[in-house]
């Protein structure tokens, strides 16, 4: 039996990410039609995720993971440490005196417990004593609906977790009713998000970037528009020293470190690291996702044997989060970035193939696996893990970071 994972953000009212909710999944089918959803659960428990790699998943945070009734009433979550683990109990799972006293004992063990897509049943309410956060579908029920249900649990000691929030109007909103916690498509694909103006030092990077996208580099010009910012020259630096590039060769310029560099990972690091310093002060996260998504589309690139110059598989995963990085409306941050008129397509229109390699990443970050498989299909040869692909571009992403 296969293991799949996929994780999704969760984010705190700074818009700071506190942990990730973990998908797994049997198979292609992204649900559990025709399985033992406890032998399933078991497995991923020891045999994948859960035992090897959840703090590699998640970089340290939180990991929320559903469980079934039956796998919380055995204490199979007890194999992992409860200070890396929020349980969530499904509104689905049938409620037995069985399942109120495992809740009671993992509780009393530390674990943190979550009801998951809380749907205000009051039959719920026993298992409120022992349960730290509810989650609640906010696209079910309306603002009054929600503000009366809160008041009734108000003498509970519980955080409140908004899911898919998908407007800057809703964040707003659910913050004025007292939630903590916030998770959906407006942190990846914000809409009606405040304008904010691009400084003097910022449109030098954008010249930067547009400077590095053509596909003949002129290093002269791109030594001289660097040497204007010592913060990014010297960080430039960094990341070719951090990439092994100059170990073997003292560098004496910025041109002599670019042409040794060569123009393929130049173009790259540059734009990741302009992206990097148009977003100063915003939530790492999101800058981590951009990575991700920019690493795992250029691995795509080259297991389809694509020739770039510039990478535009790279650019293009690179650049699919910068409205929430830069917190302006997407077509008309894109009127201002020098990018190829393939990767506006894709970002805009969803056309090309570079967008359909954005639509596979996104798969597997939201844990959409038949759709993957039909993708993966169509775009790589049979045999290739994309799985593995993904979680090393999940690696790279959060290692960037480090020397930024």
């Amino acid at each position: 039996m296969y293991c799949y994972v996929a994780r999704q953000p969760i984010f705190d009212q700074n818009k700071e990410v506190t942990g990730y909710e973990l998908l797994f999944r049997d198979g292609i089918e992204n649900s559990f039609p025709n399985i033992n959803a406890d032998e399933a659960t078991s497995k991923l428990i020891t045999q994948h995720h859960l035992m090897l790699g959840v703090e590699k998943i998640t970089g340290g945070k939180q990991a929320f993971i559903n469980f079934s009734a039956d796998t919380l009433i055995h204490h199979f979550p007890t194999s992992i440490d409860p200070n890396a683990i929020v349980i969530e109990i499904l509104e689905t799972v049938e409620i037995s005196d069985e399942l109120l006293t495992a809740c009671k004992e993992l509780h009393k063990m530390g674990y943190r417990l979550a009801l998951d897509d809380h749907d205000f049943d009051p039959k719920w309410d026993l298992f409120l004593p022992y349960v730290h956060i509810l989650k609640i579908d906010v696209r079910q029920f309306n603002v009054l609906e929600i503000s009366r249900y809160l008041r009734r649990v108000r003498p509970y000691a519980l955080t409140l977790l908004a899911e898919k929030v998908e407007t800057a109007e809703e964040f707003a909103q659910l913050q004025t009713l007292g939630f903590d916690l916030y998770q959906g498509y407006f942190f990846a694909r914000p809409e009606m998000l405040k304008h904010k103006q691009l400084g003097s030092n910022k449109l030098n990077l954008l010249t930067l970037i547009s400077e590095s996208s053509k596909v003949q580099l002129d290093f002269d010009k791109l030594a001289g528009i660097m040497q204007r910012d010592l913060d990014m020259s010297y960080k430039l630096l960094r990341f070719i020293n951090s990439a092994n590039f100059a170990r073997k060769q003292s560098i004496g310029s910025l041109k002599h470190a670019m042409v040794y560099m060569g123009e393929a990972e130049l173009k790259k690091f540059i734009s990741l690291l302009a992206l990097a310093n148009l977003a100063e002060g915003q939530s790492d996260e999101l800058l981590v996702m951009s990575l991700i998504r920019a690493r795992f589309c250029d691995q795509l690139a080259a297991i389809r044997g694509d020739q770039e110059n510039p990478p535009a598989a790279f650019l293009t995963g690179l650049f699919s989060l910068v409205d929430a990085l830069l917190e302006q409306p997407l077509a008309e941050l894109l009127s201002q970035l020098p990018l190829l008129d393939e990767i506006k397509a894709a970002l805009l229109q969803g056309e090309g193939t570079l967008a359909r390699y954005l639509e596979l990443q996104s798969t597997f970050e939201q844990g959409l696996w038949q759709q993957q498989t039909k993708l993966s299909a169509a775009l790589v040869p049979a045999g290739v893990d994309l799985n593995r692909v993904y979680l090393e571009a999940v690696e790279w992403g959060q290692s960037l970071l480090k020397v930024r």
